[in-house]
């Protein structure tokens, strides 16, 4: 009788576990995020190599734990574990703000890896293997869109792609639907499984960094401005807030991605540039110190490029070269005995071993709405080779299609969380410990939750979830069919 009693609160503890972990399709959720080169030592070309590849031609929230660092000496991409598939397979996937398309490694891809950066497994996507993987005609809504379609087509024929980046490197493939997996926020540090249905590129075939590298990973997580991304895609559906934040730890590594609603800290916005396929944003001055850079306002809006490009997904910070002559030279005047070396023929570095924050000044950057953004000496200068180098980029000295252009990347934006209202077209940020929590707003409920900073390794994890209904399952068996003696 006893056994049979335990037998059946082991039986309901199970049901009431998957039940609790079922797909909720009205909530938002966690994709882990990983930063790609924790603990790697990258050469100076390598950074500039990892920003050429990055510069492209929820109703509760999400929270995207994050890993590694966006130290210029650290560098590398953020990228996320996803389920996609019924039943789910994992993949790994560079995130990244600043294209649109999610795509992931294909079936009929011959020459992609199949182990990646730190030795991961990589797995080809395959839609027939999937009970709700479906091929995307090129005469669908979404295929029309974004000019996938073809002359004559019809319902038999797949919506196709190309994906082109500033490096060269390119993406080729058709278009798929089916299930990605994710984690809703549920409560206070606490998360549910979801899911949504999205459209996503199969990739066929991919080129430079894409391609077999030690590098490699299942694809890309596009998190960028249009229809066709998957927070928009998510958004349309109900399922997320077509907002998002993100708060890089540069001092412990990790921090904070969320998608929906934050509360908690309150940030000061500015609006984005309209008709930009990026998030742009009007800079107004730059200010060294207490001294501000001599330069009309005409000045931060030279190029084809209207506004300056906020990206976390890039290292480095890229300046006209009419803002970035005057502003390197304030900078040196604090220490004019320094003797300057140049490195790979474009890294203005210098010997020093006091305290940068004592030796140089504060750079501070000022925006349309009287937002200002500033930049600390440790977090615009670092070191390398037992020198210092710095980290603001002349533009000037770019190709043709990324002459001139301001982009921000990782080093302007640690230490801040970052808002992206795509709900409002604006974006703000504030100063903010990235090792803390931030707060998000329940919009079906109107109650908050905290969403925390994470720190992951690159090391393969297991899913502590499935592990403890192993557990239960094997207890259950033991209970109900006992050994004979």
């Amino acid at each position: 009788m006893e056994s049979r009693f335990y037998s059946l609160l082991l039986l309901l503890l199970l049901l009431d576990f998957l039940t609790l972990n079922r797909a909720d399709l009205n909530g938002a959720g966690v994709i882990k995020v990983n930063y790609k080169f924790a603990g790697a030592d990258p050469t100076l070309s390598a950074l500039r190599a990892h920003d050429d590849v990055r510069h492209l031609s929820i109703s509760a929230g999400v929270d995207l734990p994050l890993g590694g660092t966006g130290r210029p000496d650290a560098v590398g991409l953020y990228y996320a574990r996803v389920g996609i598939g019924t039943p789910a397979k994992d993949y790994y996937v560079q995130v990244d703000t600043g294209s649109d398309i999610t795509w992931v490694n294909c079936i009929q891809c011959h020459q992609c890896p199949r182990r990646g950066y730190h030795d991961i497994e990589l797995t080809l996507y395959n839609p027939k293997e999937s009970l709700t993987g479906k091929l995307v005609p090129c005469n669908h809504g979404f295929c029309k869109e974004i000019g996938g379609g073809l002359s004559g087509c019809n319902a038999n024929t797949s919506c196709l792609y190309t994906e082109v980046y500033g490096d060269g490197s390119y993406s080729m493939g058709y278009f798929v639907e089916d299930i990605v997996q994710y984690d809703r926020v549920s409560g206070d540090l606490e998360t549910k499984s979801a899911n949504g249905s999205v459209i996503f590129g199969c990739g066929v075939r991919q080129s430079g960094d894409l391609g077999p590298s030690d590098d490699a990973l299942d694809g890309i997580l596009g998190f960028g401005k249009s229809n066709s991304s998957m927070l928009s895609q998510l958004a349309s559906s109900g399922r997320v807030k077509k907002m998002f934040a993100h708060c890089l730890d540069g001092v412990n590594g990790g921090g904070i991605f969320a998608i929906g609603h934050v509360v908690q800290p309150q940030v000061n916005t500015t609006p984005l540039v309209k008709d930009q396929p990026h998030y742009n944003v009007n800079m107004t001055a730059v200010q060294v110190g207490h001294d501000y850079l001599n330069l009309t306002v005409d000045l931060y809006t030279i190029g084809d490029q209207k506004g300056a490009i906020i990206d976390s997904g890039t290292t480095l910070a890229y300046l006209p070269e009419v803002i970035y002559d005057p502003l390197v030279e304030k900078i040196l005047s604090w220490q004019p005995d320094l003797k300057l070396q140049t490195l790979h023929d474009q890294y203005t570095c210098f010997d020093y071993s006091g305290s940068v924050d004592d030796g140089f000044p504060p750079v501070t950057l000022h925006f349309e709405n009287s937002l200002t953004l500033m930049v600390y000496p440790h977090e615009y200068l670092f070191p390398f080779e037992d020198l210092m180098c710095i980290g603001w980029q002349n533009s000037g000295m770019e190709s043709q299609e990324k002459k001139n252009i301001t982009l921000l990347g990782d080093l302007v934006l640690a230490n801040k969380l970052v808002l992206y209202d795509l709900e409002n077209q604006t974006i703000g940020w504030t100063e903010y410990n990235c090792s803390s929590s931030i707060e998000l707003k329940d919009e079906i409920t109107g109650s908050v939750h905290l969403v925390g900073a994470h720190s992951l390794s690159s090391g393969c994890s297991l899913n502590v979830r499935y592990i403890i209904l192993l557990v239960m399952m094997a207890l259950l068996h033991g209970l109900i069919f006992p050994p004979i003696l």
